[in-house]
């Protein structure tokens, strides 16, 4: 392989891994849109995190343990 061959299959080889990359980060950021729109998450939370990050701070979301649900049943 020559030196000519070797620096084209690394062009092409760059494009498909920015290509990649590019395609699952705005695949995860229209997932986060799509959960931030429908409620099932609210990620403004999460972003307040930042500035009230005391211990006493309440919790962002209930946990649900094995012991809470076999408590249920």
């Amino acid at each position: 392989m020559s030196y000519e061959d070797w620096m084209t299959f690394q062009g092409f080889a760059k494009f498909a891994l920015l290509t990649i990359v590019f395609v699952v980060f705005y695949s995860y950021v229209y997932s986060m849109y799509k959960r931030q729109k429908s409620g099932e998450r609210d990620f403004e939370k999460y972003s307040d995190l930042v500035l009230d990050d005391s211990y006493d701070s309440k919790p962002l979301e209930d946990r649900e343990n094995k012991k809470n649900k076999e408590e249920e049943r």
